[in-house]
């Protein structure tokens, strides 16, 4: 099949026409701004999973940390009782929300916050929103000079012993239920500020599936975007400062760090490092562009990604290393598949983005480090759709429409990986991550089909596999 010809589709040498909506395109973007159908089982469905996924949390970090990372199971029905009664015990003795749990994470909170108004930045302009009438948001990114800072600082608490940071994993279930209250407080906060302020959009009117989803859409705080801050700041800093705190625990009781633990700081590190030297790509992502400030996506950032996706780091720390021993063949596969996965998720997520800089004549460089090969395409391939967007066919986004999806998987795969056969819940990572996949896929070509109609089956034709070339 041909495609249009793209050689003057260089950074920011874009015709203006190609940012434009067409006024078919307007109205569809108005039926995807308005609630249609319930998603996530719907408001039973998003009840459970508020009340339900605490609950999860509790009980594999009682079997990660106290029953040798193996699920436990009541042994009959007499001993259901008992077994709540053991399971809740552990709760109010490791996990009771103590003031200097409060403090520790409520420090890191604030001090990430502060970092956001006072470092400087680059800026970035967004897309345009459909919400706001295609009006275009400015993004502070200053991630990358707050990562710096924040090295810097823990470094320093560490070393003159102000703050010690194997005191984030000897304290881990205070922290976990800390996170929990906060994600849930913010989460109502957020909820309620908005209806008083009558900015809400896209309700339901159910009030619990409206919690979960959100009520906001770029919910700011002076010059900070709190959900961009929320996503890239928060999370991915605390789970680095997770890893690192097992790889502390490990040198005071050992002497030394595995390379399973040290593989952990490493995968960590270049997620955050990602996150912030690339932030400026961030404003044009789906988060940012369409999804909500509501229960899914704060809880799941204040606890969630840093008290789940951490379990073969709490398994490290607690456990005796011969548990977990690979032998260098193995050592060597297994850094070999995070670094191979990185590479491939960071320019597929760095094409994407600038390709859509590009088209919006916002694309400049930016020099950051590491700036990886092929994170640029030069004269991509695309399809113009009708109603007024293009849809990449080329780079990686010509293998695969999710190729960033599937190397994102791979290295959630290889952070339980790290610890082979010894313990299965820190498979929870990329069992519970591929579910979230594949249901943000449908949702997401559900919505493209709606909104592109015969172009997006053309470029269906063109990119034919989801995930993986070949396969699926």
């Amino acid at each position: 099949m041909d495609l249009p010809n793209t050689s003057s589709l260089r950074h920011r040498n874009v015709p203006a026409a190609s940012t434009q909506v067409s006024e078919a395109g307007m109205e569809k973007d108005k039926r995807l701004d308005k609630h249609e159908v319930y998603e996530f089982g719907g408001p039973w469905g998003v009840t459970a999973m508020m009340t339900g996924f605490p609950i999860l949390m509790y009980y594999l970090w009682i079997c990660l940390w106290f029953y040798d990372g193996q699920l436990v199971f009541p042994s009959s029905v007499d001993d259901i009782q008992p077994f709540l009664g053991r399971m809740w015990g552990h709760v109010k003795q490791d996990a009771f929300p103590t003031p200097y749990a409060f403090a520790m994470y409520g420090s890191l909170m604030a001090f990430q916050l502060l970092l956001a108004f006072i470092m400087p930045g680059y800026q970035q302009e967004g897309l345009p929103v459909p919400s706001l009438g295609y009006k275009t948001l400015m993004y502070n990114c200053n991630a990358l000079t707050c990562w710096y800072t924040t090295l810097v600082t823990v470094t320093v608490l560490h070393w003159t012993h102000i703050f010690r940071l194997t005191e984030i994993i000897d304290n881990f279930g205070e922290l976990m239920t800390v996170a929990m209250i906060v994600g849930f407080a913010v989460s109502f906060a957020a909820y309620f500020i908005t209806i008083w302020r009558g900015e809400q959009i896209r309700m339901s009117g159910n009030f619990a599936y409206d919690l979960f989803m959100g009520a906001c859409l770029n919910p700011r705080l002076g010059s900070v975007d709190l959900k961009m801050w929320l996503e890239v700041r928060i999370p991915w800093v605390l789970l680095f400062l997770i890893a690192v705190s097992g790889g502390c625990k490990q040198y005071e009781v050992y002497g030394y760090v595995t390379p399973n633990m040290a593989f952990m700081i490493l995968a960590t590190g270049l997620y955050i490092n990602a996150c912030a030297k690339g932030e400026e790509c961030i404003p044009q992502t789906w988060d940012m562009f369409h999804e909500k400030w509501g229960f899914m996506v704060i809880f799941w950032n204040f606890a969630g990604v840093p008290f789940t996706y951490c379990y073969s780091i709490v398994y490290m720390a607690s456990h005796d290393p011969s548990k977990y021993q690979f032998s260098t063949i193995g050592y060597v596969a297994l850094y070999a598949t995070i670094l191979t996965a990185y590479y491939i998720w960071d320019t597929s997520m760095s094409q994407k983005s600038r390709f859509k800089m590009q088209t919006q004549g916002t694309f400049k460089f930016r020099k950051t480090f590491p700036q990886l090969p092929w994170g640029t395409i030069e004269n991509p391939t695309y399809v113009q759709t009708e109603h007024g967007n293009r849809l990449l066919t080329s780079g990686w986004w010509g293998y695969a429409r999710k190729m960033n999806y599937t190397a994102d998987w791979v290295q959630s795969f290889t952070w339980g990986l790290v610890v082979g056969t010894a313990s299965p819940i820190p498979y929870f990572y990329s069992v519970f991550f591929i579910t979230v996949l594949v249901h943000r896929c449908g949702r997401d070509f559900e919505r493209c089909a709606i909104k592109y109609g015969k172009d997006w089956d053309k470029y269906c034709e063109i990119v034919r596999w989801r995930f993986i070339p070949g396969v699926y």
